[in-house]
């Protein structure tokens, strides 16, 4: 813990739903999920509006559907936006100061004193923070930040959060444990739903309450490092400092299941599509692994673990699927299995099976075992996932005119896979049919494709919209038709302009054509295949109308 407020939290709000806002004109204002759409997709970020419903993330896109009304949007995530978005903020925040640890794609630590030049006084943090708010907004066309200022991450991570949106805390030094004491223990890092039952049973339910509790006690509870970290952070005490360059802790890719699996054969099938994902980011980024863990999510929401340890390091994807497929037979999977996920820790910068000339058969000698079965998510630092409308269809070309928000249009049924029109249009006189159930949405976790057009077949990286031809020749129209478009996929027709889908299915796609400077566009809807509609890449939020 500093003397000084010097190490400032930036958390960007809602990020991808205000990107969403952004450039969809006519959403803002209004409730915008962006997650898997159908099925059982999952909410990545619920926008403010739609979170005065009850909508947050993690929950599953169906129950958002329920407690959301007519015209909330359902989006299909878009993350060359966000990440256009993302190197934007960073850049602000570079000019900030020369040390900016960035943590995830919406969010980072500034150390404010590494730049020698702020005045590190209560007021010149306050005002230095309200200039960093201002010139966020400016850059990404009004998506905002909320910031918290304090003597330690800790506390500035704490403080980002207690005003959102579009909020700042800073906490003079010698008010941190004021600031702590009256806030639940769920605000601490590591406390979970397992830990915090555990504390709700003896009676704590503020950090307050938590920093009388005695040391052993915690550890008799959690652990040592556990215990003793929970002690040390609910007395404010974090000598964390900010690192400029994070490198990787893991790699890891998992499904979610429109069905729950049973079947040994599709498990171990999946386990081998999402080894290779895994295996493929090790390669891309010159790492290895010795570390091998599955992730199992059963019916009922129990979420259970188990790692291996080798001796060496592996990139090999047939090696890390035939030691998860191994993990995997020990567990029962008779219930049904809802989710599987892969992953690999304890990376390194070098491989050294191929030294050996072994095979993978010949390689689990070396294996120690290092089970881990934990019905909750109390790890800090968890493997990154890899995961983010007519009856009549007219003439290829012509599109079919419709306004927007009919009660079919705003319908939240999981047997349409359309945006949910935005209210206060007119509604659609003619009646047309709604795209059918799952077109276009994202097969398993937070609507991140595991192997749509586009997307390569590790799931990392690539633009789910920059699809270009495919090799048989087909046009990428034709490709979509087949594979869907996504709603609120960027698109350009060569007659209307720039838009975006506003839904899809039965040889059909509907798209709103509006870009974040234009007026609230028409509603058109075409073939799925029509040769003039293409995928676009995300729209430039800078460019102005013109005069």
């Amino acid at each position: 813990m500093r003397r000084e407020a010097s190490i400032a939290h930036v958390d960007l709000d809602a990020m991808f739903a205000a990107v969403e806002q952004r450039d969809k004109v006519s959403l803002r204002g209004r409730p915008v999920i962006v997650g898997g759409v159908a099925g059982r997709g999952v909410v990545a970020t619920a926008s403010y509006e739609a979170r005065r419903f009850g909508a947050r993330s993690a929950m599953p896109t169906a129950e958002a559907r329920r407690r959301c009304p007519p015209g909330t949007a359902f989006l299909a995530p878009r993350f060359p936006a966000y990440r256009r978005t993302s190197e934007v903020v960073m850049a602000v925040l570079a000019e900030v100061s020369p040390l900016v640890e960035q943590v995830s794609i919406d969010e980072a630590y500034v150390d404010l004193a590494a730049a020698d030049r702020h005045d590190l006084s209560v007021p010149g943090v306050t005002r230095l923070a309200e200039q960093v708010r201002a010139a966020i907004a400016a850059a990404t066309g009004g998506v905002t930040a909320s910031i918290g200022v304090g003597t330690s991450k800790l506390i500035a991570k704490i403080g980002s959060d207690l005003h959102k949106p579009d909020g700042l805390t800073v906490a003079a030094p010698g008010t941190e444990q004021a600031l702590l004491h009256p806030l639940p223990v769920t605000r601490l890092p590591g406390v979970g739903p397992a830990t915090a039952d555990r504390l709700r049973r003896a009676g704590l339910h503020t950090i307050g309450e938590l920093t009388r509790t005695p040391l052993p006690e915690l550890i008799d509870w959690f652990g040592q490092a556990h215990g003793a970290g929970l002690y040390r952070l609910a007395r404010a005490d974090d000598d964390r400092a900010v690192v400029g360059e994070r490198e990787a802790k893991s790699v890891s890719a998992e499904e979610t299941f429109d069905v729950d699996l049973t079947d040994r054969t599709r498990l171990n099938t999946e386990i081998d599509l999402l080894a290779t994902r895994v295996g493929g980011r090790l390669r891309t980024g010159g790492l290895s692994a010795r570390t091998i863990t599955i992730k199992i999510r059963h019916y009922d929401f129990t979420t259970i673990t188990r790692s291996t340890t080798r001796a060496q390091p592996t990139d090999d994807p047939r090696l890390v699927a035939q030691i998860a497929r191994r993990l995997l037979a020990d567990i029962d999977t008779s219930g049904g299995i809802r989710l599987l996920g892969v992953g690999v820790t304890t990376l390194a910068g070098f491989v050294q099976d191929d030294l050996f000339g072994s095979s993978a058969d010949d390689l689990f000698g070396s294996l120690t075992p290092d089970h881990v079965d934990s019905a909750s998510h109390d790890h800090v630092g968890s493997p990154t996932h890899d995961h983010v409308d007519s009856a009549s269809h007219g003439h290829v070309g012509s599109p079919i005119h419709h306004h927007v928000d009919s009660a079919a249009h705003r319908s939240s049924s999981s047997t349409h896979d359309h945006v949910g029109s935005p209210v206060g249009d007119r509604p659609d006189p003619a009646g047309a049919d709604r795209p059918a159930s799952g077109v276009g949405a994202p097969a398993s976790g937070v609507g991140t494709p595991a192997s749509g057009v586009g997307t390569p077949a590790n799931g990392v990286g690539a633009p789910a919209n920059s699809v270009g031809a495919p090799a048989n020749g087909v046009g990428a129209a034709a490709a979509f038709a087949v594979s869907g478009w996504r709603p609120g996929q960027d698109v350009r027709h060569d007659t209307h302009g720039a838009g975006w889908v506003w839904g899809s299915g039965r040889g059909v796609v509907t798209v709103r054509f509006e870009g974040p400077a234009t007026p609230p566009g028409p509603v058109l809807t075409f073939a799925a295949d029509d040769p003039a509609l293409h995928p676009a890449d995300p729209p430039d939020w800078t460019v102005a109308l013109p005069a």
